[in-house]
């Protein structure tokens, strides 16, 4: 069901990220050509080279390469027959949400063409806190797809909801949505 699909990857400042790769692997297991963007924060918790290699494809992080290339915004949303954002943390959410586009990754968002979907991750009180809710309800009043989260042990020790979706949950529902 993935063979030749396009999917975009947006991957945000969370330590989730790491799933990133494992999602990222198991698309192109299944067919999936991947693009990526990582946002400045991600880049703190995995490597673009890593992603890069995964991927089979550079990673957009800005408006510009090294050599001063533009990477073009447009055409990575119109390139995409979907759009992931996994790890969504609650920053991108409550950018996502009221439209704010400060960096390459929301810029995308606000022009693709495509259907998105977003994988929260954030722990216990960020995921319970009003604002949170209110920016998933309006990201799904959008058209947006959520991903739900998982319930257990979180980076804080805590246990409870806002862990970021397994990428074997992650493909099943994409899957689910391309049917």
């Amino acid at each position: 069901m993935l063979q030749n699909k396009k999917i975009l990857i947006g991957i945000t400042g969370s330590i989730a990220a790491y799933k990133s790769a494992f999602l990222i692997r198991l698309l192109i297991k299944n067919g999936a050509e991947v693009k990526c963007i990582m946002t400045d924060a991600a880049k703190k918790f995995i490597s673009p080279l890593t992603i890069s290699t995964l991927s089979k494809n550079e990673v957009v992080s800005d408006f510009w390469n090294e050599s001063e290339t533009w990477h073009n915004h447009v055409e990575l949303g119109l390139w995409a027959d979907y759009f992931i954002i996994a790890p969504a943390s609650a920053n991108t959410l409550a950018k996502a949400a009221n439209g704010q586009c400060d960096n390459m990754l929301m810029t995308t968002y606000l022009s693709a063409k495509c259907p998105v979907a977003f994988a929260p991750a954030m722990d216990l009180d960020m995921w319970q806190h009003p604002a949170t809710k209110r920016n998933i309800q309006l990201l799904k009043d959008d058209g947006n797809g959520i991903i739900p989260v998982n319930h257990g042990e979180l980076a804080s020790g805590l246990i409870g909801d806002g862990r970021m979706a397994e990428p074997e949950e992650i493909i099943q529902w994409l899957m689910s949505q391309l049917k």
